[in-house]
């Protein structure tokens, strides 16, 4: 069973007189900064001198400096911006880093695949909340918190655990719960899920079954209906409570349906696919691969995202959501790549 820690197993004065760098002020940024202020943590938000975040920090009554400048000022340095570049991002201000400053991630990608290597006496260490940023201020605001998970990578002062914990304490985790687990485990169970389920195993499952009616002549708005826009009470069920209470709430013929179709949707190639996937991302060929994908600029996730916006499901949903006055319809910029990440 996972170690599971609480405000209560925290100590904030590991954080007493010590100044956090927050670098990046998106999703997470904005949340860590201000809870962090907020808990009695000496702040200082960095980003580059163009950035368009710089003016709501300091509406959030934060000090903003260039990134180098505010690492250099800080003794604990958050990394928070997309995997891709936090590697340039670190090799920029190696060298203006404090003796034996502290490196805090919320993601285990830079860490896992070598893009960030720290120095040797620097403590190293991630708090990632299992919610979006957003989600991260407003259960803080109210008392309350999200769960989160904790990693070591280098202890070199023998406090690195408790200067996490009272990170996350601070963040507003410790009173929802902080699980501890590696680098490595963050950084390979992320990947997989949004790969095998939650990006690319729900969609294509949704596009497919989409498709195989529309192929058999029913009409694509009924179609869309049943693949894809029914997919949020279901999975607002599972999140609720589980398998169990989905199924609970579902009709007796949709509980028999389950039994009796999903293990032939997703099978023996499935799964063998799925562990294909995993072996990309322990090897490290997946995170080779996007970084190239990267370096050369992103022409094939650019292609693949404008053919994606042009599928029969994407057209027949943006007219269906029309009809919805319930719900704030909403539309990517144009050839939107994805460059925030996701809830990072």
């Amino acid at each position: 069973m996972a170690r599971v820690f609480y405000d209560h197993h925290g100590d904030m004065g590991f954080l007493k007189d010590k100044t956090v760098a927050i670098l990046g002020y998106g999703s997470q940024g904005h949340a860590h900064a201000q809870n962090l202020k907020d808990s009695g943590v000496s702040v200082v938000v960095g980003l580059r001198e163009d950035s368009p975040s710089a003016p709501l920090a300091r509406s959030h009554g934060l000090e903003v400096f260039p990134t180098r400048e505010a690492a250099a000022r800080a003794d604990v340095v958050m990394f928070l911006m997309p995997d891709h570049i936090q590697g340039a991002v670190f090799q920029s201000i190696r060298d203006a880093l404090k003796p034996r400053a502290t490196l805090a991630f919320a993601h285990g990608f830079a860490i896992r695949y070598g893009t960030v290597t720290p120095p040797e006496d620097a403590d190293v260490f991630m708090i990632a909340p299992k919610s979006p940023g957003h989600l991260v201020r407003r259960m803080y605001q109210e008392g309350k918190g999200v769960p989160a998970l904790m990693a070591i990578h280098q202890d070199r002062s023998g406090d690195c655990r408790s200067v996490a914990l009272a990170y996350g304490c601070a963040l507003g985790c410790g009173r929802a719960g902080i699980i501890e687990t590696t680098f490595a485990e963050e950084t390979e169970t992320d990947l997989f899920g949004e790969q095998a389920v939650l990006c690319g195993g729900v969609t294509e499952l949704a596009k497919a079954g989409f498709e195989t009616l529309v192929e058999a002549g029913y009409q694509p708005e009924i179609a869309y209906f049943e693949c894809l826009n029914e997919l949020k009470l279901i999975v607002d069920m599972m999140f609720e409570g589980g398998l169990s209470w989905m199924r609970y709430s579902v009709s007796d013929t949709a509980k028999y349906g389950d039994m009796i179709a999903g293990h032939r949707v997703v099978n023996h190639s499935s799964r063998e696919a799925m562990k294909e996937l995993l072996s990309d991302i322990q090897s490290g060929e997946f995170a080779r691969r996007w970084i190239d994908e990267n370096h050369s600029g992103r022409p094939n996730m650019s292609r693949w995202i404008r053919d994606e916006s042009e599928h029969p499901i994407e057209k027949v949903g943006r007219d269906l959501r029309s009809m919805m006055p319930w719900m704030e319809s909403k539309e990517p910029p144009k050839q939107d790549t994805g460059k925030g990440g996701r809830g990072r």
